[in-house]
């Protein structure tokens, strides 16, 4: 029988020049023998010294890891006995909450699926994601009702005070308090779960258009939590780290490291249920917070405003902060590491297709590789391929970056050709964004490749706001392009071809599009042409337009 040879790889960039590609030079992440556990029986059986599992910052209220456990087994209960089975989708709709992991860890332990939205998305924009998803049942809060009233989905409260006085909805029928006060059955039957069952379906809008859902497998998310547990469990013993969740848990980075991961290091998270900045500087104060995760421009407002905030809070508990969503320019490192000394900055690369995990820097030192996404995460592969050619190319050559490994999604929900252009046979995630690998085995993100605008961190998809332009009676032609921006990153700037005789203003496009989406997906800036430059297959020459916009900066 023909002996394998073991791939000879780099051990200073991790390349092998065989396949042309990048190994992770982090120790890899062990993954359970098990094949039937679940991702919420995988953190709870965990032994670690842990005493309060999550804080709300506003009212001090917490739960203990006993209660933690106690609260997830009596909402599975529930939930079992409301006939949820494996495989249904549960829609979590609410600002982070002491209860946001509660519901998702209770409801991934039958083998159910949790999908979870933006409280700031429009009607329109939850009824796109729940026609899609199909879910049988939500959990939100009695704010948030009146965006999913015109849905047929039964309703769980996320308040303790649904009681014989409020306000009576059919649709509603329980609320997350009383599923809490449930005792639990330990004995209840379920279906196995698989490493292989889908646990999660979180949407993103991927490398193009519109937002798709994502499905993680349970083994996808246990992978992440190792992932993490590696990056912050074992280096300070059984010292208790306190985490401030500024991030929303609805998205990846703060589902997967908040609801989850780093439970599994019997570490304390602070929630707070919206960021606010003097709200984040009293909680690290207040609870000694030890670590900040959080998004560049919140970095930058940290950055200018450093001396009044050490002058008004004591933030000496603080050792580091992790910044993810896009890196950090060698001015910002220094001048934070010169304002705050005593504290490190951590770099983190990811996406929702690769369960938030893809590369990081662990320490200092890396993060002053300037410019650096970091290096490739435990167990993680990459490609650097050229998109022309589809070449696979060695260090420091510039092309998009492919990621292989164990966090990588299974694919788009019943999306077949959005999973096929983006995964490939060999389970490759095209990334979309062009980087190099240095001779060190640093990722440098370049360009992206995808139309996706990033605005403090959030997705914003050209496409989507392209078709809303469209459908509006001035319009004949429309343009959507990231326009830079010191405290956002980038925002959306729209290029108009109105209609003949139409007098439509700026003024009236950026209040059209407001009406219909979240916030942080507004138009801020609009110009008008007389036409959309686009090559010959029709589509846009987003590059021209954002060269015209950038030119006059």
């Amino acid at each position: 029988m023909e002996k394998l040879t073991k791939p000879i790889v780099d051990k200073r960039s991790g390349f092998c020049k065989a396949n042309s590609t990048f190994y992770s030079k982090r120790k890899p992440v062990p993954l359970p023998q098990n094949h039937s556990v679940d991702v919420t029986t995988f953190i709870s059986s965990r032994a670690h010294h842990g005493r309060i599992a999550f804080i709300d910052a506003a009212t001090g209220r917490h739960l203990t890891f006993p209660q933690l456990w106690r609260a997830v087994d009596s909402v599975a209960t529930c939930l079992s006995d409301m006939g949820i089975r494996k495989g249904d989708v549960i829609l979590l709709l609410s600002p982070n909450s002491i209860f946001f992991p509660v519901v998702c860890l209770a409801v991934m332990s039958l083998g159910a699926v949790i999908t979870t939205t933006n409280p700031l998305n429009t009607p329109r924009e939850i009824a796109k994601q729940i026609a899609d998803s199909k879910p049988v049942l939500a959990f939100t809060i009695p704010l948030l009702v009146p965006k999913i009233a015109d849905s047929n989905l039964p309703i769980v409260l996320i308040d303790d005070d649904h009681q014989a006085d409020s306000p009576k909805n059919p649709k509603i029928v329980s609320s997350l308090g009383e599923m809490m006060r449930k005792d639990p059955r330990p004995n209840r039957v379920g279906h196995r779960v698989s490493q292989d069952d889908t646990a999660t379906l979180l949407y993103s809008s991927g490398t193009t258009g519109a937002s798709k859902g994502v499905i993680s497998s349970h083994r996808n998310l246990i992978a992440m939590v190792q992932t993490i547990l590696g990056r912050f469990g074992s280096e300070n013993g059984d010292q208790e780290q306190t985490f401030i969740c500024t991030v929303p848990m609805f998205h990846i980075y703060g589902l997967a490291a908040f609801a989850m991961g780093l439970l599994s290091s019997g570490s304390t998270i602070v929630i707070l249920s919206k960021f606010e900045l003097h709200e984040m500087l009293s909680a690290i104060e207040r609870y000694r917070a030890t670590y900040l995760p959080l998004v560049p421009p919140i970095l930058v407002a940290l950055l200018n405003g450093a001396d009044q905030i050490r002058a008004k809070y004591d933030l000496s508990s603080l050792h580091s902060v992790l910044s993810g969503g896009a890196p950090l320019s060698k001015e910002v490192i220094e001048g934070f590491v010169e304002k705050y000394p005593t504290v490190s900055i951590l770099q983190g690369y990811g996406l929702t297709e690769s369960t938030g995990i893809g590369a990081s820097t662990d320490c200092l030192e890396e993060s002053r590789r300037y410019g650096t996404a970091g290096m490739l995460s435990p167990s993680m592969e990459a490609r650097i391929v050229n998109p022309e050619t589809g070449e696979a190319l060695p260090v420091s050559q510039t092309g998009e970056l492919w990621l292989r490994g164990p966090t990588i999604m299974k694919g788009y929900f019943s999306n077949e050709e959005a999973t096929s252009s983006t995964l490939d046979s060999e389970g490759w995630l095209r990334t979309g964004d062009l980087c190099y690998i240095d001779e060190d085995g640093f990722i440098f993100v370049v360009d992206r490749l995808k139309e996706l605008i990033k605005y403090k961190g959030y997705q914003v998809p050209p496409a989507e706001l392209e078709a809303l332009l469209l459908s509006h009676p001035e319009i004949s032609d429309a343009a959507v392009i990231p326009y830079p921006d010191k405290e956002a990153g980038q925002y959306p700037m729209a290029y108009v071809v109105r209609k003949a005789g139409s007098k439509l203003s700026e003024t009236a496009v950026m209040d059209f599009i407001g009406q219909l989406v979240a916030p942080y997906k507004r138009i801020r800036k609009v110009a008008f042409v007389a036409s959309i430059p686009k090559n010959p297959s029709g589509k846009i020459l987003r590059k021209d337009l954002i060269k015209l916009a950038t030119s006059k900066l």
